[in-house]
């Protein structure tokens, strides 16, 4: 049984349960942020071992997001999945070019994102 803990961004509330069910049907520990600048907040006192982001939301957006965590130290290391509606060649490419291990797009099958979960944990 899994016991890593994934932290969430996503600004869509519905998006944030549907996630946070399926994580935790599958033992993970889920903790969540609505947009960028909370999650970065969050990372302050969090050290997740996953981090599933959105790229279009308030206030700070998942690129930039990314860009900061990736510029830092502590946590540059940490796996990303980029969970999206931009689903066009030049946003996907930006995205894995930032570091993100994986880029899945809206709407999503659950079952694809969680063996990508996976995935991104193990290796």
């Amino acid at each position: 049984m899994a016991n890593e803990t994934i932290l969430v961004i996503e600004d869509d509330p519905s998006v944030r349960t549907l996630l946070t069910k399926a994580l935790t049907g599958k033992g993970y520990t889920v903790e969540t942020s609505e947009d960028g600048l909370a999650g970065l907040t969050r990372l302050e006192s969090l050290r997740p071992d996953l981090i599933i982001v959105d790229i279009m939301m308030p206030r700070l957006d998942g690129m930039t997001f990314v860009r900061a965590i990736k510029g830092n130290d502590h946590t540059k290391q940490l796996p990303v999945i980029f969970l999206t509606a931009k689903n066009d060649p030049k946003t996907m490419i930006q995205g894995i070019n930032l570091g993100a291990r994986f880029y899945v797009t809206k709407p999503f099958q659950i079952d694809e994102l969680l063996a990508k979960v996976q995935k991104a944990l193990t290796g």
